[in-house]
């Protein structure tokens, strides 16, 4: 009888028929394998959802940056031509500037379709250049710009504001916003300062009369 039951029973001492002690081979609450799975999977997706905005980031500024060299290029590629025709624009001036006005008023036949010949293209010539975006600055009248203007003297001039442009020597031209040539001019001095609401006042500070 001693040997049938040592036969019969199970390798944790328990008499077979009864249940098991499994304490020691499951430990309640323990992680399935396949949560390390999941969370792996999460860390991955969130990681590619990351490089993607980057890349879209990337993308979106390359575009913005293409778009703005592409207008620069459209504004601004004609500046080393258009500069060169300056030289052109500039001698047909001359050639308009060395006929005295009395004498470009009374002329006629030949001496009055040259002059108007010319003129004829100036005006062309420079409506060309505006297309390209070239424009011409006459700041006469206007106040000193030292990113527009080059100031070569001083005029004395009472009765003129200081800083305004009494005198230009030198056409100047601008494409898109920047200057092509600064123009070169004379700027009054001695008289009443501009303010910036537009009234004058005496150079000592006293209100102009």
């Amino acid at each position: 009888m001693q040997n049938d039951t040592a036969e019969n029973a199970r390798p944790d001492g328990a008499p077979i028929g009864e249940p098991a002690n499994d304490v020691g081979f499951e430990t309640p609450g323990a992680p399935e394998p396949g949560d390390d799975r999941v969370a792996a999977l999460e860390a991955e997706r969130t990681d590619l959802k990351d490089k993607l905005l980057r890349t879209l980031a990337d993308m979106e500024n390359m575009r913005r940056r293409t778009e703005r060299e592409l207008a620069d290029i459209r504004t601004y590629g004609v500046t080393n031509f258009a500069r060169d025709m300056l030289t052109v624009a500039d001698n047909i001036r001359r050639a308009l500037e060395s006929v005295p006005s009395d004498a470009r008023d009374q002329a006629d036949g030949a001496l009055k379709g040259l002059v108007d010949g010319i003129e004829l293209t100036e005006r062309d010539l420079l409506k060309t250049l505006e297309r390209h975006g070239v424009k011409r600055l006459d700041p006469e009248g206007q106040k000193f710009d030292p990113n527009m203007h080059q100031a070569m003297f001083e005029v004395p001039n009472p009765d003129v504001p200081a800083g305004t442009v009494v005198q230009v020597v030198q056409t100047g031209y601008s494409i898109g916003e920047r200057v092509l040539r600064p123009a070169l001019v004379g700027v009054a001095k001695g008289g009443p300062k501009a303010t910036a609401s537009g009234s004058s006042e005496a150079a000592d500070g006293a209100p102009a009369a």
